[in-house]
């Protein structure tokens, strides 16, 4: 569109110079000719005053010299009482001179290197005389080159700016056109925090508009749908998970048996179709509009609601860190199933009577949520971790972790497993709070951040932890 507009204006501005500048020049080659041929008229008319006194040469040759064209001059006296008179070079033709005394009116006539004029002048004996004045063509054409020269640069330097600003407001046009065309590619890559400036042109300026209000009405969609399968996942996968415990204790017998058998059927069914719904979802950035919690209050809740199973099953639990608010860039509904997904596989992994504790540090740049237990241990964390991205053994889908690990990256932090001061399992959810690019898939987390600053330096003590 940019190059297309500049075309439009050169060939427009450069039709209307021509237009303007071809008359313009042959009315000032007209007008170099009439001055050439004023002066030479003035020049002959110096001479009719003379002519009408006196006709004998030597009064008309110092006539001719004062007029200080004796060169360019002639001056012919027709024969009459006296002998003809011919003062000067004569460059005019016999014919062009009789015709001249014929009718009476001046005229030009071309001659070899210019022109000359013929003007008449009537004598006391009623003869006519003719003043011949010679006009070179340089005279002619004196000045010509110069205005045409002139006439051209301002033409051209018409065209030049024209195209200027043509092109300028090309890019004034074309730009917002290109940010919007930008836009929706990011935005159809997946890139949900693309945005368009909106500026140019009203028309593009409104085609902005609605682009980012179709933007965000996307990410609110996209966010309500993550909302709804994190819900989901704690919804279903916490019953579950107390259902499972309490199967547990019927006993033996083959009543229990099958009710055991069916918990951990409908468990899986569950589990896959969770799974299926998550891997549907695009990634997008956990930090979209409608997005962000108090941490300290999700955690809060939810372990009020693990607390009670916890007192059936005798398990001492501890929590940290939870007194003042302390807020992420994770929708509440993310970090509830996140904390359900590690604490169900606290219960599901551990005996009855095993503690477990969960700890909150905040910092200036990062948060860190640590879920500990006293239980046997995670002998191989890497393999837990790849379990996490889906690859599911020891009757075990790895959801939990998958949850946790999407939730962490999302914010362009990590989850790491470790030892536990407890003698057990620790996972270690880093959230970043500013706004980090999410790390990419195939990380696996145990990058170490470090960065300058106290806060900083108490976040990696606390990463340090056995």
């Amino acid at each position: 569109m940019r190059w297309a507009l500049v075309k439009v204006c050169l060939a427009v501005t450069t039709m209307v110079v021509i237009a303007f500048a071809v008359p313009l020049a042959l009315v000032i080659q007209e007008m170099a000719r009439d001055r050439a041929f004023s002066n030479a008229e003035r020049q002959a008319a110096a001479v009719a005053p003379a002519l009408s006194i006196t006709t004998e040469r030597e009064p008309l040759e110092r006539v001719v010299a004062s007029a200080g064209s004796d060169a360019r001059m002639a001056v012919h006296v027709p024969a009459g009482d006296g002998a003809a008179v011919e003062i000067g070079r004569a460059r005019a033709t016999g014919e062009d001179i009789a015709t001249v005394r014929r009718t009476g009116r001046a005229s030009t006539a071309d001659v070899p290197g210019g022109s000359t004029l013929l003007q008449p002048v009537a004598l006391s004996s009623g003869a006519i005389a003719v003043v011949e004045v010679y006009v070179p063509e340089a005279e002619v054409g004196k000045g010509v080159g110069t205005a045409w020269a002139v006439l051209a640069g301002v033409g051209a330097a018409l065209v030049v700016g024209s195209v200027a600003v043509a092109d300028r407001l090309g890019v004034r046009m074309v730009r917002p056109a290109q940010r919007l065309a930008e836009g929706a590619h990011e935005l159809g890559e997946g890139r949900l925090g693309a945005r368009v400036p909106e500026d140019g042109p009203t028309e593009l300026r409104l085609a902005a508009v609605a682009f980012n209000s179709m933007a965000d009405q996307v990410v609110q969609l996209l966010a309500n749908e993550r909302e709804l399968a994190a819900d989901l996942s704690h919804r279903l996968r916490t019953p579950l998970t107390v259902l499972r415990l309490n199967a547990a204790s019927l006993g033996d017998g083959p009543a229990a048996e099958q009710t055991r058998t069916a918990v951990a059927q409908l468990e899986r069914e569950v589990d896959t179709i969770i799974r299926t719904a998550r891997e549907a979802k695009p990634q997008t950035a956990a930090a979209g509009p409608g997005a962000g919690c108090d941490a300290a209050e999700v955690v809060r809740e939810r372990m009020e609601f693990w607390s009670a199973l916890a007192e059936d099953e005798g398990r001492k639990w501890r929590l940290a860190g939870v007194e003042r608010p302390v807020r992420i860039p994770v929708a509440r509904a993310d970090l509830a199933a996140a904390l359900d997904a590690l604490l169900g596989n606290v219960f599901r992994h551990t005996a009855e009577g095993t503690a477990f504790a969960v700890d909150v540090h905040n910092g200036d740049d990062a948060v860190i949520v640590l879920v500990s237990d006293a239980g046997p241990g995670i002998p191989d964390p890497d393999a837990a971790i790849l379990r996490g991205r889906g690859s599911g053994n020891d009757g075990s889908t790895g959801l939990g972790l998958d949850i946790v690990r999407r939730l962490a990256e999302s914010t362009g932090g990590d989850v790491r497993i470790g030892s536990s001061v407890l003698g057990g399992t620790e996972v270690r959810i880093w959230i970043q709070l500013d706004a980090r690019s999410p790390v990419r898939s195939g990380h696996r987390g145990a990058v170490r951040r470090r960065r300058p600053g106290r806060s900083a330096a108490r976040l990696d003590r606390t990463r340090s932890l056995p």
